[in-house]
């Protein structure tokens, strides 16, 4: 029976760590022994119109700077901008900012909340340039962006563009520096995934699509993993663009964080759900990496705690059930010591826990039907924005 523990656990491991290592070895290994069509391949024509489009919940502290951020977008791109912004009945002034740009800007101010998702569907459909742009209020943008996705959409193969994306304030904090490092990682796994194929789901922070393929998206689910998906399974490419580059604050509080969390793998999960039946048509190479890459990462948590009760049954299996929960007991205190005198790599540690845990209960809450289609704000991610970024 030692073995079969022993084996059980090492097999739950390696599921759990699959999405943050294996899976990235899989697709350099792929990219070495064949040759993927690389992109962009221009061949089409370029899109003749772009329009940005932004939805704002209660981001008054923010929402000025990214309006003069649009505006010098729109510059930078001889004016050929649209922008729609959306309002989802916010009550700290946020609309009233905006007020005075409605000469230059498409504004829509709800009356109640309705969720980020229906504000894009909406302004999508008062959109009528070939390419929408998505951003979020707390993102700014280099000034070059239209330029390079006007390069990028001339390959007719792609339908859906992402962004590189830099967090401003890595170091600020334990949790802003353990979610930039690993955004960094995420950032690497983009890029291979767009030379072997496309991208597993775009960020929100910014991407674009091309209008043609916009599908309204279902009961307010998460607008950028589900609309890049649907690309995807329609055919088209999901790519990265390295030059296209947006800058946001990550949150700093481990709270927020894990709230987060909570909230993201909730929402992707019912995206699972609602998107399967058309994602597990998709060719054998792309279905492996959405499950190897999106579903795994979702599930890891639960792997992780299967493969740490087989361990623990394993142990006891050769020194005895009392000496192992002793070992338990006293390295859970020794953690939570170093947690408190505030060991840099044990904080570091707390914080990736504390995300696979939030995407955990995410999960489990979605398997019980529950639903987060608005939210508020994370007060620790919206400090004022200082990006050390090229215009």
């Amino acid at each position: 029976m030692t073995f079969v523990w022993f084996s059980l656990a090492a097999i739950c491991l390696v599921i759990a760590m699959w999405p943050f290592g294996p899976y990235q070895l899989s697709l350099a290994l792929a990219r070495r022994l064949h040759r993927f069509t690389p992109v962009p391949q221009a061949t089409g024509r370029e899109p003749a119109s772009f329009a940005v489009c932004l939805c704002a919940y209660n981001e008054a502290g923010c929402i000025e700077e990214k309006m003069q951020d649009l505006f010098r977008l729109r510059e930078a791109c001889g004016g050929e901008l649209d922008i729609h912004v959306y309002v989802d009945a916010a009550d700290d002034g946020t609309a009233e900012i905006l007020r005075p740009y409605e000469g230059m800007i498409d504004l829509v101010v709800s009356p109640e909340r309705r969720g980020k998702t229906h504000g894009m569907d909406l302004l999508i459909d008062r959109a009528r340039a070939e390419i929408i742009i998505f951003t979020d209020a707390n993102v700014l943008v280099d000034h070059n962006a239209v330029s390079v996705l006007r390069r990028w959409f001339t390959d007719p193969t792609i339908g859906c563009v992402c962004s590189d994306l830099s967090y401003v304030n890595a170091q600020s904090s334990s949790t802003a520096s353990t979610g930039a490092a690993y955004w960094r990682f995420n950032e690497w796994s983009k890029e291979l995934e767009t030379s072997t194929g496309s991208v597993i789901g775009a960020d929100g922070s910014l991407f674009a699509i091309r209008r043609s393929l916009h599908a309204p998206v279902p009961g307010g689910l998460m607008d950028d993993i589900y609309r890049s998906l649907w690309i995807l399974c329609a055919g088209y490419r999901v790519v990265r663009a390295p030059e296209l580059r947006a800058y946001e604050p990550h949150t700093t509080i481990a709270g927020d964080e894990f709230r987060r969390k909570v909230r993201i793998a909730c929402e992707c999960t019912h995206v699972h759900f609602t998107l399967w039946s058309r994602l597990k048509k998709l060719d054998a190479w792309h279905l492996y990496k959405y499950v190897a890459h999106r579903l795994l990462r979702w599930l890891c948590g639960f792997f992780l705690l299967a493969s740490a009760v087989f361990a623990l049954a394993f142990v006891a299996s050769l020194i005895g059930i009392l000496p192992t929960a002793v070992l338990v007991v006293a390295g859970g205190l020794g953690f939570f010591l170093a947690l408190r005198l505030r060991v840099k790599i044990v904080d570091k540690l707390w914080n990736a826990v504390l995300a696979i845990a939030g995407a955990s209960i995410g999960v489990f809450r979605a398997f019980r039907g529950e639903r987060a289609v608005t939210w508020d704000v994370a007060p620790s991610s919206r400090p004022p924005m200082q990006p050390g970024r090229t215009s």
